[in-house]
C-alpha cells in the first residue's frame, strides 16, 4: 500500500457558468524515500494538485488518502492537522517571513510541536546548520541571497519532521550552481525516508529524482521510474510531534511583528494615549476633589456627630429630602422645635455618648463701634465642630461669641480685625414666642474666637447663653436642632438610620444628618463633573479605536502572503484572529502604559503648583483608576481589531500565497 494515494481527482473553476476543468481523473500512487518530480507545461495543473495535495484546496471531487486512511477535505480542523504535521512547503519565491530572522523563520513551525521553548530554537539552529547556514543565523530574509533564502525554505520545511515535503517550483529563481546544491538537499531529504514531491517544467531538473510524473492538461500522460526509491528507514518514534499553536506563541509573534513597526504605529500608541490620559487625569482629579473637600469639612466638622431635626412631615425622609422640607418651614419655626421627651429619647439610643440640644437661626446682625456685619446662620457650638473650626481664639463660653473671620473684618478692617478679639459687640436675631410671632433677640457678648469658613460656621454662642437671651424676651426656648456624637464613625450611618426610623404615633419623628449625608451629595455633583469630562476625553478614544481599525487593516493587506504562509504551515483560523488581536492589544497596552507615564508626570506637576496655594494633594490617581484605564485599553483595541481579525482569517490560503 503507498503511502499517498490519489484516486479519481477532478477540479474545476468557473467562470460565471462557464466551467474549465483542471484536473481529469488523477490517479497516484506515492511512497516515502521517492524524489517525485511533476512535469508539466505552464497550465497544466501541476500546482492545483500539489495545493489539493498539500491540504490547501477543499474544492474537488475525488480521494485523497494518507497512510491509508482517507483525508476528508470538506473538514477544516483535519486538514489543518495534516498540514501542521504531516506537510512541509517549500517555495520558488520562498515566502519567508520579512521581520523575523531565519532562526524566527523556523520556528514558525516550531511553535506548532510539543518541543520546550530551548528545544525549538536548538533545532532550528541545526537544521540551518545543516543547509549551510549556521554562519547567517542572525539575518533578516532581506540579507540574504536567493539560495540562501531557499534553503531557509527547506530548513523550515523539515522543522515539524514532516513526511511529505512539497517543493513547487523550487530551483525557478535559482542560478544553476544553487539550482545542483537544492536538488542535492531535497535528494539528502528523499534518502532520509521522506516523500519529497517537487512541481517543475524543467526537464533537467525532472531528470534530478527518482520519479517523472507528467501531466498534460489536467491528466497524467506519462509516469517514468528513473532509479529506485531510497529505502524507509526503520519506524522509530518522534521526539516531538504536532499540536495547535498556543496562545502564548501568538502574542510572542505578534510581539515581533509589533516592534518591527513599532514606529510606525508608535503614532497610533500616542493619540490612544492621551485620551487614556485625559480620562486618567480627570478621574483622578475628581478623587483629589472630593479628598480635599472630604478633609476640609472632617478638619471643621467632627465626623462621628449626626444632626438631628424635628421632621416636619411625619414621613419618612433622606437628608436631601429633610433639607428641603426644613427650608419650606423656614417662614414657620415652631413646625421644627423638639421636646424635651424627644431629646431624652435620643439618650437611650445605643453607640451614643452625648446628646446635645441647640439652636440654629438663619439671619443675625453683629454691631460693633456703630458698624454692623450681618451674616446667615447662627448657632449654639456642640462637639458637632471640630476645634480646627476656629482658626484663631478658642469655642465660646458663657456669654462669647466666635464670629466669622470676614465680618471681624467688616467691623475692623484687615490689618486689625484680631483685636476685635476680647471686645464686646451687640448681637441681633430673628425668633419666636411662646404664640408663634416673630421676635429680636439682642444681647452683648465677648468676642472670643474668629473661624475661617462663613459656610461652615458663621457664628456661633454656647447652649446656656443663647437660651438665657431667648428667656428675657420671653421667646420659646425650645431647641431646633439636636447634636448627637456617636462613640466611634464605623457607627454613624447605623445610628442616623436607627434616628430616621423612631416613630411618635405612627409617624416618623426625627430626621438626621451626618458629614456622609453632606459629602455623598457633593461628591455625587464632583463624580457627576469629572465623569462629563472623561466622556469628553473619551472621544479621542473612539478617533484612537477607528486608527487601530485603519491600521488592522493595512496589516492585513500587507501581511496577505505571511497569512497564507502561515496557513500553509498549519496554523487555524482562530491563530490567525489572534494573531492580530494579539497584535492590537499589544498597542493597548502600549498606550496604557504611556498613559500612566504622562499622568503621573502631569499630575505630579499639577500637584505641586496646586499645592502651593491648597496644601493639598488635588490630583489623586488610585489604583482603581488605573485598572480601568488598562481595561478600557485593552477593551477599546481588542474590539477594534475584530473586524480585521476576522477578514484576515477568512482569506483563502490559495489566494493570501499568490498576493505580492
Amino acid at each position: 500500500m503507498a503511502f499517498l494515494e490519489l484516486n479519481d481527482i477532478h477540479k474545476s473553476y468557473f467562470l460565471g457558468k462557464e466551467e474549465f476543468p483542471v484536473l481529469n481523473g488523477i490517479d497516484l500512487q506515492l511512497d516515502r524515500g521517492e524524489f517525485v518530480s511533476i512535469l508539466g507545461e505552464s497550465g497544466g495543473g501541476k500546482s492545483t494538485l500539489m495545493n489539493i495535495i498539500g491540504g490547501l484546496d477543499r474544492k474537488f471531487t475525488g480521494q485523497v488518502k494518507v497512510d491509508g486512511r482517507q483525508l476528508d477535505h470538506t473538514k477544516e480542523k483535519q486538514l489543518d492537522n495534516y498540514r501542521r504535521g504531516t506537510i512541509g512547503y517549500i517555495y520558488q519565491s520562498y515566502n519567508l517571513i520579512s521581520h523575523l530572522n531565519i532562526v524566527e523563520n523556523v520556528l514558525v513551525s516550531l511553535d506548532m510541536t510539543t518541543l520546550k521553548g530551548s528545544q525549538r530554537k536548538e533545532r532550528a539552529i541545526a537544521l540551518l546548520k545543516k543547509v549551510g547556514l549556521g554562519d547567517h543565523l542572525k539575518k533578516r530574509p532581506s540579507q540574504l541571497s536567493g539560495g540562501q533564502k531557499q534553503r531557509v525554505a527547506i530548513a523550515r520545511a523539515l522543522a515539524s519532521d514532516p513526511e511529505i515535503i512539497i517543493a513547487d517550483e523550487p530551483t525557478g529563481a535559482l542560478d544553476s550552481r544553487n539550482t545542483a546544491e537544492v536538488l542535492k538537499l531535497l535528494d539528502q531529504i528523499a534518502a532520509e525516508g521522506k516523500l519529497v514531491i517537487t512541481v517543475t517544467h524543467s526537464q533537467e531538473v525532472a531528470n534530478y529524482g527518482t520519479r517523472i510524473v507528467h501531466l498534460t492538461d489536467g491528466q497524467i500522460d506519462g509516469d517514468t521510474r528513473l532509479k529506485p526509491a531510497y529505502p524507509v528507514p526503520q519506524e522509530d518514534q518522534s521526539e516531538f510531534r504536532a499540536r495547535p499553536l498556543s496562545a502564548g506563541a501568538s502574542y510572542k509573534n505578534a510581539f515581533k511583528h509589533l516592534t518591527f513597526t513599532f514606529w510606525r504605529n508608535s503614532l497610533i500608541m500616542l493619540g490612544t494615549a492621551i485620551g487614556l490620559f485625559a480620562v486618567l487625569l480627570f478621574s483622578g482629579l475628581g478623587n483629589g476633589v472630593n479628598a480635599f473637600i472630604e478633609n476640609q469639612i472632617n478638619s471643621m466638622v467632627n465626623p462621628n456627630s449626626v444632626t438631628v431635626f424635628k421632621n416636619p412631615t411625619g414621613k419618612k425622609m433622606s437628608s436631601t429630602e429633610l433639607q428641603q422640607s426644613m427650608q419650606q418651614f423656614a417662614n414657620d419655626p415652631s413646625k421644627l422645635l423638639l421636646t424635651d421627651d424627644q431629646i431624652d429619647h435620643l439618650r437611650d439610643l445605643k453607640h451614643v455618648n452625648k446628646v446635645e440640644p441647640g439652636y440654629q437661626l438663619s439671619t443675625y446682625t453683629v454691631s460693633y463701634n456703630k458698624k454692623n456685619s450681618s451674616g446667615s446662620g447662627i448657632q449654639t457650638w456642640t462637639k458637632a465642630f471640630s476645634d480646627n473650626t476656629i482658626k484663631t481664639g478658642h469655642k465660646p463660653g458663657d456669654n462669647e461669641i466666635v464670629i466669622n473671620k470676614n465680618q471681624a473684618i467688616a467691623l475692623t478692617s484687615a490689618k486689625n480685625y484680631k483685636k476685635l478679639q476680647g471686645k464686646t459687640v451687640q448681637l441681633t436675631m430673628q425668633w419666636i414666642n411662646k404664640k408663634n410671632q416673630p421676635i429680636q433677640i439682642t444681647g452683648k457678648l465677648k468676642v472670643v474666637g474668629f473661624s475661617d469658613n462663613a459656610q461652615a460656621l458663621a457664628a456661633a454662642t454656647n447652649y446656656h447663653t443663647m437660651r438665657q437671651l431667648i428667656e428675657k424676651k420671653n421667646g420659646v426656648t425650645k431647641a431646633n436642632y439636636v447634636s448627637v456624637n456617636v462613640t466611634n464613625s464605623i457607627y454613624v450611618k447605623q445610628v442616623a438610620k436607627k434616628i430616621q426610623n423612631l416613630k411618635d404615633n405612627n409617624k416618623y419623628t426625627y430626621g438626621a444628618i451626618t458629614v456622609g449625608d453632606i459629602l455623598d451629595t457633593i461628591n455625587q455633583y464632583v463624580q457627576i463633573a469629572a465623569i462629563v469630562l472623561s466622556a469628553i476625553a473619551g472621544i479621542s478614544l473612539v478617533v484612537s479605536a477607528l486608527m487601530i481599525i485603519v491600521t488592522m487593516y493595512m496589516s492585513v493587506a500587507e501581511r496577505t502572503k505571511e497569512i497564507g504562509i502561515l496557513r500553509a504551515l498549519g496554523e487555524r483560523k482562530k491563530d490567525i484572529r489572534r494573531l492580530f488581536t494579539a497584535e492590537s492589544i499589544l498597542i493597548g497596552l502600549f498606550s496604557a502604559a504611556l498613559a500612566l507615564l504622562l499622568a503621573y508626570g502631569f499630575s505630579s506637576l499639577l500637584n505641586h503648583i496646586l499645592y502651593k496655594i491648597v496644601k493639598f494633594n488635588i490630583v489623586q490617581i488610585s489604583a482603581a483608576n488605573i485598572i480601568s484605564t488598562v481595561i478600557i485599553a485593552l477593551v477599546i483595541s481588542f474590539i477594534a481589531a475584530l473586524l480585521p481579525a476576522r477578514r484576515a482569517s477568512r482569506l483563502n490560503p490559495i489566494d493570501a500565497l499568490s498576493a505580492d
